[in-house]
């Protein structure tokens, strides 16, 4: 394999594998991940349609993957239901399984790809050095999308993986009768579940639950028996559903503590930039349209049209005006969410005006990106 490359991209989930794509038209781009494709990833996987168009400009036609279209959202806690609201531009429901191996299909065609972990970045005059487990190469630029927590966040003393987080993460797909317009987010003591279906019919269940909630019990079950079914849609979900898994998907320690779209002149997009709450359900659209923005430039400065220093600044710049209110409102519906107070409160306006749900959904999600 080459050993110089114009990019390198340190993880290949949504974020690497999109940025891959769009720089491979013009550059010499490497892929470095430790996994194989396909794999399930910890997701709600629901696609926002504000990303289609750019998809599509790449190669990708995520309607050929997902006939399960999406525009319908409803939620509730305990026996209390809100009216089912509209999502402003709707979505597909697609595996992380399915997505990365069609995206990995279409980055492979110009992309090298090296089964690795990045240990190590350095910046010697104009090249940046990357050290993996048993190579040393050479990159123009390097992209940084090795997920929510990596030892590269360890290795450049980001503040955020300093902090311990209380929160646990669950994924599982079930055999359930659902319909396919429709994602459900359902509260319970402590946390949050959605519900959405995928590709091949399968249902999607991925929770997040405070650590405090869950040490209690003995297991996921014992959690699942004792806690969630104390919301009756969940309840009535567990009665029949058939998980598809042996065990579930987990993940700890996943912070939604503020990051820096840029560390040491390094770009970092998807979730090493910044994780939205999992309610919001715009994750995966966030993921795509970071690499777009990352791309934009990384391009004007490998065609010398920008300084390195201008690429970082434009950047970080257009991330925080693309993404930063939507971060804000997720945090602050997460905390209405798992405050039962307000929540009932929450529960008694939208009621009475139903027509503020899909304004406050909207504030989460982006406009359709233009490629």
């Amino acid at each position: 394999m080459k050993k110089n490359y114009d990019v390198i991209i340190a993880g290949g989930g949504l974020a690497g594998l999109t940025a891959a794509i769009h720089l491979s038209q013009h550059f010499k781009v490497l892929v470095i991940d430790p996994d194989t494709y396909p794999r399930h990833k910890m997701c709600g996987e629901y696609l926002s349609m504000e990303v289609d168009s750019y998809l599509k400009s790449l190669g990708i036609h995520i309607n050929d993957l997902s006939q399960v279209t999406i525009n319908n959202f409803r939620f509730t806690r305990g026996s209390q239901s809100i009216k089912t609201a509209t999502l402003p531009l709707g979505g597909i429901g697609v595996s992380r399984y399915s997505l990365d191996l069609e995206l990995y299909n279409k980055a492979k065609e110009k992309t090298d790809f090296l089964l690795d972990r990045v240990s190590d970045i350095t910046l010697n005059h104009n090249h940046y050095e990357v050290i993996t487990t048993d190579q040393k190469l050479t990159a123009r630029q390097v992209i940084i999308a090795t997920g929510k927590r990596s030892l590269l966040d360890k290795k450049l003393a980001r503040p955020f993986i300093q902090k311990k987080s209380p929160w646990l993460a669950v994924k599982m797909h079930y055999k359930f009768k659902m319909p396919n317009n429709i994602v459900e987010l359902h509260a319970f003591k402590g946390g949050y579940a959605g519900l959405s279906k995928i590709e091949n019919g399968n249902v999607n269940l991925c929770y997040l639950v405070n650590y405090e909630s869950f040490k209690e019990y003995k297991d996921i079950n014992a959690f699942n028996k004792e806690v969630l079914t104390q919301n009756i849609a969940l309840k009535e979900f567990f009665k029949v559903a058939v998980p598809i898994w042996e065990k579930p998907i987990t993940i700890s320690q996943i912070s939604f503590e503020q990051k820096q779209p840029v560390e040491g002149k390094l770009l970092m997009i998807g979730d090493t930039a910044g994780l939205i709450h999992p309610l919001c359900g715009n994750g995966m659209a966030m993921a795509i349209h970071s690499a777009q923005i990352a791309s934009k430039y990384v391009t004007q400065y490998l065609q010398d049209e920008i300084t390195r220093d201008q690429m970082l600044i434009n950047y970080s710049k257009s991330w925080r005006k693309t993404f930063s209110s939507r971060l804000l409102y997720g945090r602050w519906l997460q905390k209405v969410l798992l405050h039962k107070k307000l929540t009932t409160l929450s529960y008694w306006f939208l009621k009475r005006l139903p027509f503020l749900l899909p304004i406050i959904i909207k504030k989460t999600h982006g406009k359709e990106i233009q490629p």
